[in-house]
């Protein structure tokens, strides 16, 4: 299946009520962005801060540069298809880039939520509406070699564990998020729609969401429901955003012709697909928009941290805030459950932030492992059951040669090591079971393997944390060699 945009046509319209923030929202059509409230977008400040700029890049189709609410915004532009990446034919581009970063401050339209954000544009998506996969790659590298900070991605390709026939994982898609990662850049993409999935409502986030480091983003109404179209996942939906009635910016090529909408490039002014426009498409910006007045707030955040500090504040989902389905904890309707932008700047200054993981990104085994220096050697580091599951590490063993390894986690019972041999290139697959040589065995609160190497190569010690937590669990990993 061929990679699309995270959107769906709206059904139906729902009411909205007026803006009311500790700092005001006076822009002309402030009452249409009820996604603001619900986001406690600006109410952690009394008055208007000063942040850091934050540069965010949207991968996207592209952006009207003509449009009023963009002007002074946009840092750099780039298109990875051809043409301009300051034309929009599709609208999707410039309706993402309103909800993080449309002008709060020039009396027209509306106010994004990042009023410290600086636009980076990467076009990557072809008239026929669909993405360049190419094109995403590149872009991803391009925003992160020139200075952005969060990465936008409101686009996907089916993730279907079961059917490899129809899952579209891409090693260069992964190799680019995670060179981002390794770069300090938040990575924000929206777990797509039933609609661009093979059933509706799908039980798997789409790729790049469900990759390590990336937050995944769903979708919630203004009532707290869950729409069907959201695609659920255990793991990999890591929050929710509101993505029903969003109201946002559209080129002014798409601007209905009518008298009533000259000279109004908004959504309630385009084709239907932007009038009351639903979608994970348009909750991921929220999310990349929070991330960026995290950062503004403090730069020296990783992305291990933003990602940690905007999933743990969350407001959870449940009976009580209108999703019948939810119960009551993490979920697979809404991740930790809805964006709360305030509570997440209080809990970076009420909690201690998880602690820096050096040897990160090392999430599976060829390409994606981490070579240690020469053993034996005791090394730090952590495991999120949510965020980054498993850590494998690349050691290379002689015929003959023994392997010691010992961990002893934060946490009792935790993990659970294992050794795979040479060649292999993803761990637990159902295709890389006969590559597994040895697991650990619980001594006490630490895990240990004793592993004799039958055939000289590469081998993989694979780190897998098998109890959920709140915070990250840290780790001591001690090896050696004989």
């Amino acid at each position: 299946m061929r990679r699309r945009l995270a959107v769906v046509v709206a059904l139906a319209a729902l009411a909205l009520p007026a803006v009311a923030l500790a700092f005001d929202n006076l822009e002309p059509l402030a009452s249409h962005q009820w996604y603001l409230v619900s986001d406690h977008a600006w109410s952690y400040w009394p008055t208007q801060p000063q942040l850091f700029p934050i540069n965010v890049a949207v991968i996207d189709s592209g952006i009207d540069g003509t449009h009023p609410e963009f002007a002074g915004q946009i840092v750099a532009a780039k298109s990875f298809v051809g043409g301009s990446p300051y034309r929009d034919d599709q609208g999707h581009g410039t309706f993402v880039a309103g909800e993080i970063a449309a002008s709060p401050f020039n009396n027209l339209g509306i106010a994004g939520l990042a009023f410290n954000a600086r636009l980076m544009i990467a076009k990557v998506v072809e008239p026929d509406g669909t993405v360049s996969l190419p094109g995403e790659v590149a872009a991803i590298r391009w925003a992160v070699d020139n200075g952005a900070r969060v990465i936008n991605l409101s686009l996907g390709g089916v993730r279907d564990p079961l059917n490899p026939s129809l899952d579209t994982y891409s090693p260069l898609e992964q190799a680019a998020v995670e060179y981002a990662y390794s770069k300090g850049v938040v990575v924000v993409a929206a777990v797509g729609n039933g609609p661009q999935s093979p059933a509706t409502p799908w039980g798997f986030a789409h790729y790049p969401a469900a990759l390590p480091h990336v937050i995944g983003v769903s979708a919630v109404r203004q009532d707290g429901s869950v729409p069907n179209y959201s695609n659920r996942d255990v793991i990999y939906n890591d929050i929710a955003a509101p993505g029903d009635a969003i109201f946002s910016t559209i080129p002014t090529n798409l601007v209905d012709p009518s008298a009533a909408c000259v000279n109004e490039p908004y959504s309630d002014c385009g084709p239907s697909e932007f009038r009351d426009a639903i979608g994970t498409s348009f909750a991921a910006p929220q999310v990349s928009a929070a991330a960026a007045l995290l950062l503004g707030q403090n730069p020296t955040l990783r992305p291990e941290q933003v990602a940690w500090l905007l999933e743990r504040s969350a407001d959870d989902a449940n009976a009580a805030t209108g999703c019948a389905q939810c119960p009551v904890g993490r979920d697979m309707y809404t991740g930790w459950g809805t964006l709360d932008v305030a509570a997440a700047l209080n809990l970076m200054t009420s909690h201690p932030l998880p602690a820096v993981d050096h040897y990160e990104p090392n999430d599976d085994a060829g390409p994606w492992s981490h070579a240690l220096p020469p053993l034996p050697r005791t090394i730090e580091a952590t495991l999120d059951y949510w965020d980054d599951s498993r850590d494998v590490y690349r050691i290379y063993l002689h015929k003959g040669q023994r392997l010691f390894a010992r961990v002893t986690p934060s946490l009792a019972d935790s993990v659970r090591m294992s050794v795979w041999a040479p060649g292999t290139q993803r761990v637990e697959t159902l295709s890389a079971q006969h590559l597994l040589l040895a697991q650990s065995r619980a001594v006490g609160a630490q895990a240990r393997i004793a592993y004799t190497a039958t055939q000289t190569g590469t081998h993989y010690l694979e780190l897998k944390i098998v109890e959920p937590n709140f915070d990250p669990m840290t780790y001591r990993l001690s090896l050696a060699r004989s």
